[in-house]
């Protein structure tokens, strides 16, 4: 049997419980037609890059399988039938990857936040000192001289006739 990972999108209206019981019925049709779902994953409440049907968020749910591709089109077909699912995607692969996915880890890592103290926001650069190093730069050859700053011109005034 082939190895695949499937990843499918579910509308935000619906409760981690509902989404819980589709994995449960996808998992129950790979079952049926003689594959097994060697593991689940939920992902969580996701924000979508752009809007997919009206929908700027979406749970995220992630299985390895090893099954037929028949199991596999079956599953395909309950999911574009089912009005909660709003995308999915199916990968054949040659080997799994073993322990967590890699949106697992990044959430185990933003969990844990052992980088320490941080003083300033995303883009903080930290403190950079005088930056005595450059010197004064004065004037530049390479470039003309530059002009005097003129006033900016008042609107004339509108005259009655």
């Amino acid at each position: 049997m082939a190895l695949y990972e499937h990843v499918y999108l579910a509308r935000q209206d619906v409760t981690a419980q509902q989404v819980d019981a589709m994995t449960e019925q996808f998992k129950g049709i790979i079952d049926a037609q003689g594959g097994k779902v060697a593991k689940v994953e939920y992902w969580g409440v996701k924000s979508l890059a752009y809007r997919i049907k009206k929908n700027r968020k979406a749970h995220l749910s992630f299985f390895n399988i090893d099954a037929p591709p028949a199991a596999i089109a079956e599953m395909e077909r309950q999911m574009r039938i089912n009005e909660d699912v709003i995308r999915f995607l199916t990968l054949r692969v040659d080997a799994f990857e073993e322990g967590p996915s890699a949106m697992l880890r990044k959430r185990e890592d933003a969990d844990r936040d052992d980088r320490g103290e941080r003083r300033g926001g995303r883009f903080d650069r930290g403190d950079r000192g005088d930056r005595g190093d450059r010197g004064d730069r004065g004037e530049r050859p390479d470039r003309p001289p530059r002009r005097p700053r003129e006033e900016a011109p008042t609107a004339p005034a509108a005259t009655a006739e």
